[in-house]
């Protein structure tokens, strides 16, 4: 994935681009931790910077501006995602769907098995969908609710939720990251899959019985009997409450697995939780068009009722989509510039064994996502700058897909000012920072996958026979 270099200018020394990724890092990490700030401004301080080493090395603004202009346009597709699936979530709330999950949510799932259930559950919903956003933006959402009336600490909840939902979009051939990997290292998309299944499983293993051992220690002490209690009569009394109220999600998840495009697939969702709210819970148009954009708020005057239910709606999620448009600004500039590929290159050269070269390409997936701020160039990226590499040490693409797909795809969602993080977060409720720690599977699976490569455990040879294939990303999130 090397970007052309325009006549006049030259390649980034090395001290360049790091200080175009530390003014991003630095910047926004002071403006967090010390001062509390939103992270927007200080990361358009980045983009600042960024663009100045640019011109000292000879770029054009219109080399720039493209880099920026490219980066939003690969976001797109996420953002439009984004929009609909706040109105999604409001309309939901308004035609009893969400309250409706709830509802039998608290009914079925004990305390002390619902944080590995939640796991289990998404895995089994991503697995058959192909896609993490649409797991956590449907099941992922009434999941949260549950737990909350359970008494569980929403970030826990939602780590949780979002271990199972990355754990099936990457073992799922229907996914789109897990056909791109592979695409990108040069093999085929089962034996990728196959080869997954050894660090996978440790890692889905691992996060298992964490998840069980704090399902025990936390049912102790939430989610008491008068509590749920409550929250079950006021949601009775508050909406129609009917079984018949699962036939939306039903059909987002139908159209998912049946493959149809994120952005449509989701829309029917709406259309279908609108032909609910007017049917089953008599609201006309002016109710269902303010809380599709202005998000549903609850005054039943129950806390606990009013907290998970007062949310959604396309306007919540316009903070979100500023933040991923000026990551993807920095990112664009980044990669249009060659100030990333000058990093890569550079840890590349460091890596001199089997170990190294895997722990070279998960750092590199990991830092792709904090510079590119996108989960799928950040795939491109990985697998296109170490193919070679693997090739000249006899290693099978098998090797490398896996590593890529074991950093690149699923830390995404941790990284704050990423489209992953900043979907989750405003999907979910809870601030990426916050679910982090309890996202067990997303930071163990690199962790894992360096163990192996360290260890030489199921590093497959090949002949050097193989050339990756050219880049091509197939944004159906």
């Amino acid at each position: 994935m090397k970007t052309d270099i325009p006549e006049g200018a030259r390649a980034p020394m090395f001290w360049e681009a790091i200080v175009s990724l530390l003014s991003l890092v630095v910047g926004i990490s002071v403006s967090i931790v010390i001062y509390g700030l939103d992270p927007q401004v200080p990361m358009l301080l980045g983009v600042v910077v960024a663009s100045v080493v640019a011109l000292r090395c000879g770029f054009s603004w219109k080399d720039i501006q493209s880099g920026m202009v490219n980066g939003i346009y690969n976001a797109l597709p996420a953002m439009i995602i984004l929009m609909i699936v706040g109105a999604l979530i409001g309309v939901w709330i308004l035609a009893g769907v969400v309250p409706t999950l709830i509802y039998y949510g608290l009914q079925i799932l004990a305390p002390e098995i619902f944080l590995p259930a939640c796991v289990i559950i998404c895995a089994v919903t991503s697995l058959a969908t192909g896609t993490s956003w649409g797991t956590t933006g449907t099941i992922g959402v009434a999941l949260m609710g549950v737990g909350g009336g359970l008494g569980f600490p929403l970030p826990l909840v939602a780590g949780a939720v979002l271990s199972g939902a990355y754990f099936g979009d990457k073992m799922s051939p229907l996914s789109d990251t897990t056909n791109l990997a592979p695409a990108m290292a040069g093999t085929d998309l089962f034996t990728h899959i196959k080869h997954m299944s050894y660090t996978t499983g440790v890692s889905i293993s691992i996060t298992l019985v964490i998840e069980a051992v704090l399902g025990l220690k936390y049912s102790a002490s939430g989610g008491d009997i008068e509590r749920i209690n409550n929250i079950l009569t006021t949601l009775d009394s508050t909406f129609f409450i009917n079984p018949v109220l699962f036939l939306p999600l039903f059909l987002v998840l139908f159209v998912s697995y049946k493959k149809m495009p994120a952005i449509p697939g989701i829309a029917l969702g709406v259309i279908a939780g609108a032909i609910c709210a007017a049917g089953l819970q008599g609201a006309d148009y002016n109710a269902i068009a303010s809380v599709a954009f202005g998000g549903y708020t609850s005054e039943t005057g129950i806390g606990d009722v009013d907290s998970l239910l007062s949310r959604g709606g396309l306007d919540s999620m316009m903070y979100t989509i500023s933040l991923i448009i000026v990551a993807m600004m920095f990112g664009g500039v980044m990669e249009r510039t060659n100030q990333l590929r000058v990093i890569a290159d550079k840890i590349l050269a460091a890596a001199k064994s089997t170990g190294s070269l895997v722990v070279s390409t998960v750092l590199t997936g990991i830092g792709a996502n904090l510079i590119l701020c996108d989960q799928y160039m950040a795939i491109v990226m990985s697998a296109r700058s170490y193919a070679e590499a693997y090739r000249e040490r006899g290693l099978a693409p098998e090797n490398l897909s896996r590593a890529v797909e074991d950093s690149a795809t699923v830390t995404a969602n941790l990284v704050p000012w990423n489209s992953g993080g900043a979907y989750q977060a405003a999907t979910l409720g809870v601030a990426t920072l916050a679910y982090l720690p309890f996202n067990f599977f997303c930071w163990i699976s690199p962790l894992v996958t360096i163990l192996f490569g360290v260890m030489g455990w199921t590093m497959w040879k090949i002949d050097d026979q193989q050339e990756a294939p050219e880049a091509s990303v197939d944004r159906n999130i």
